[in-house]
């Protein structure tokens, strides 16, 4: 198969490392399927040709052992493991896979000892005796360089001393040729780092790799096609699987060419080094990327494991939350290149501020109004202003800057760049004020337009967020009475006129929050922080007329509140925070610093110059490293829109509210 430039660049193929059959999936397994599946979603939405590849490595030495543990033969445990464990979370998640290969398939074998031949004919393999340093863990030899403490990291157990004859493939022979290949293909391996880190193991010999294993000893693999008393190396049988899958028809030819690797840091070395000095030796194409992810730790930082009690357990994090909140929270709270602390709590984080306050706010009140003042119906958008007119430049632009974002693997950026669209809807709505424009015959064609503007900009931003969220995208559609799929495109006006909405449940429901719309809880919008929400609160008051079970309080109670008006004399936007401003207030000679989560209702500039109601004896709380002296007052209609409690009078600020 030789390498064809001449294929359409919008060609995308993409697969997962195939997930070692020897225990449950943890948490970093969900991870690279999601970040996968996230990768190829987008390409699809852009028009891209893809093919999306994931599945299980069934072979070696551990899974004999684990199956000898569990007392079942090796095939029946990795029938149970692939297709129960691992297929079955996947499909749970909504991974989108084109096929799932598995590594005791026979078109896998059938390749593999193809492969082997051809190297083997080309003089590529030998014969020989070795002694050296084995690790159980990794199934492989390791050198001295590779330890630390002793161990190979990874590895429970130190590596045995073993002295073996096997056959090797004749590795170092490519060693200069990988080297200049990495170095003329600056994007080969990414990110950077890991490309740095693969030409320092480069700079010394790598040595010849051994690929196989006596079958007296390891009896379960893919035997050597010239002498079955010796099985595969699992390394050498299973990095096959990328190239075995696509052996149907032309597949190979469409997609080959195009082939994105995304891999843990974990297994860097074989398939930054074995697995292209492989593929030229067999005369095969080099794939174009390899992406490298870090791992996920616990929300303390510290390394993940059952043996430590921090192990998240993916499963049930699914049953809990649901796979769209999962899939959403870990691409946004991750990058590539570190390490990123994941939990529940940062989990609920996101659910709360992004997915429920933001996303699903934005949709049960548009479908409020718009069954409210419009009978459930999409009016048309007749009279635009500036407004509308930039939502529709913002609709255009956004698509390819997050698909630019996306190619450069900077997927949380791209999450965060579509969830300031849906924030700039949510304050288009406050602007607009729609709730007032209804009291106005004369305002009828005006308010058509920014409900259907509204409703537009949540089928546009539904595309937008479908790779991570890619089932409540679609209920999200189906809510606003669309049908079908849409590409990311950047096209504004595809919701006809005349479609009737169809109000359902609560988009993301909190955790025990009511079901429905229409029943959602009123309360304290919770200042956002990385991982929790922050016990310094704002105070929302219920517009309606007696708030349900709030307990009673004496005047003493009341006294204990020092209320007073203040003065915004200055305002910003707290970095890294999607709902906080920065706000410096005047109290008669003081000036306080406040933090404050109003910034998807103001912007800094509206509030500059107000007066507001602001609790003045509030305990000081740090808030994303900014202490905040104070906290100011506000309340929240039944379509979420918020208002700033102030006076009309003048009043110099300082003044005590009572």
């Amino acid at each position: 198969m030789a390498e064809d430039n001449t294929q359409p660049s919008r060609t995308f193929y993409l697969t997962t490392a195939i997930d070692y059959a020897n225990g449950e999936p943890h948490i970093g397994h969900t991870y690279e399927k999601i970040l996968s599946d996230a990768l190829v979603r987008y390409h699809r939405l852009a028009g891209y040709e893809t093919f999306f590849l994931t599945g299980t490595d069934e072979h070696g030495e551990k899974i004999a052992k684990a199956a000898r543990s569990a007392g079942k033969t090796p095939q029946e445990f990795v029938d149970d493991l692939s297709l129960r464990a691992f297929k079955g979370l996947y499909d749970r998640l909504g991974i989108s896979y084109d096929d799932f290969i598995r590594t005791t398939e026979p078109r896998h074998k059938a390749f593999v000892a193809e492969v082997l031949q051809r190297v083997y004919d080309a003089g590529d393999i030998y014969y020989a005796e070795y002694e050296g340093l084995y690790s159980v863990g990794a199934e492989r030899f390791v050198t001295e360089k590779e330890l630390v403490n002793g161990v190979l990291p990874g590895d429970k157990e130190a590596p045995e001393l073993r002295r073996e004859a096997n056959y090797f493939f004749r590795m170092e022979k490519y060693q200069d040729w990988l080297r200049e290949h990495i170095l003329a293909n600056p994007d080969f391996i990414q990110p950077t780092p890991y490309r740095n880190e693969v030409l320092e193991i480069l700079k010394e010999p790598i040595g010849d790799l051994s690929i196989s294993r006596p079958k007296a000893r390891v009896p379960w693999g893919i035997e050597l096609p010239w002498d079955p008393a010796h099985v595969t190396y699992v390394w050498f049988d299973a990095l096959l699987n990328y190239v075995s899958a696509l052996q149907t028809g032309d597949l190979s030819e469409r997609f080959w060419p195009h082939a994105w690797h995304v891999i843990g840091k974990d297994i860097l070395k074989p398939h930054a080094v074995f697995w292209p000095t492989m593929l030229k030796a067999a005369n095969l194409p080099i794939y174009k990327k390899l992406v490298v992810h870090a791992h996920i730790l616990a929300e303390d930082g510290r390394k993940m494991g059952k043996s430590l009690g921090n192990a998240i357990d993916p499963v049930k994090l699914v049953d809990d939350f649901g796979p769209d909140v999962v899939r959403y929270s870990l691409l946004r709270e991750t990058t590539l290149g570190s390490d990123s602390p994941y939990g529940e709590n940062i989990l609920k984080a996101r659910l709360e501020s992004d997915l429920a306050n933001d996303l699903g706010n934005l949709l049960s009140r548009t479908l409020s109004m718009v069954e409210k003042y419009r009978g459930g119906v999409v009016p048309e958008a007749t009279e635009t202003t500036a407004r509308e007119e930039g939502i529709k430049a913002r609709t255009a632009s956004i698509a390819g800057e997050v698909l630019d974002l996306v190619r450069e693997l900077r997927v949380s950026q791209a999450l965060e760049l579509s969830m300031e669209y849906v924030r700039d809807l949510n304050r288009y709505i406050a602007e607009s004020r729609p709730w007032d424009l209804a009291k106005r015959s004369e305002l009828a064609a005006r308010l058509d337009t920014v409900l259907y503007t509204a409703v537009e900009g949540l089928r546009v931003a539904s595309v937008l967020l479908e790779p991570a969220i890619p089932t409540k995208a679609h209920d999200l559609r189906e809510q606003l009475g669309l049908e079908g799929a849409y590409l990311l495109d950047g096209r504004w006006g595809l919701t006809p006129p005349g479609t009737r909405v169809k109000l359902g449940a609560v988009l993301f429901p909190k955790p025990d929050a009511p079901k429905a719309h229409g029943d959602a809880k009123k309360g304290a919008v919770t200042n956002e922080t990385k991982t929790a929400p922050a016990p310094h609160t704002e105070v929302k008051p219920e517009v309606k007329a007696e708030p349900q079970g709030t307990p009673e309080i004496t005047i003493d109670d009341f006294a204990k509140l020092d209320l007073r008006i203040a003065e915004v004399i200055a305002a910003e936007a707290v970095e890294k925070a999607d709902k906080l401003l920065k706000l410096t207030v005047r109290l008669g000679d003081e000036e306080r610093t406040v933090v404050s989560g109003i910034r998807k209702w103001f912007t800094p500039e509206d509030m500059v110059g107000r007066k507001v109601v602001l609790v003045a004896n509030l305990k000081p709380a740090k808030l994303r490293g900014i202490m905040s002296q104070g906290m100011i007052l506000a309340a929240e209609d039944e379509h979420g829109n918020l208002d700033l409690v102030g006076t009309t009078l003048d009043l110099p600020s300082g003044t005590k509210v009572r």
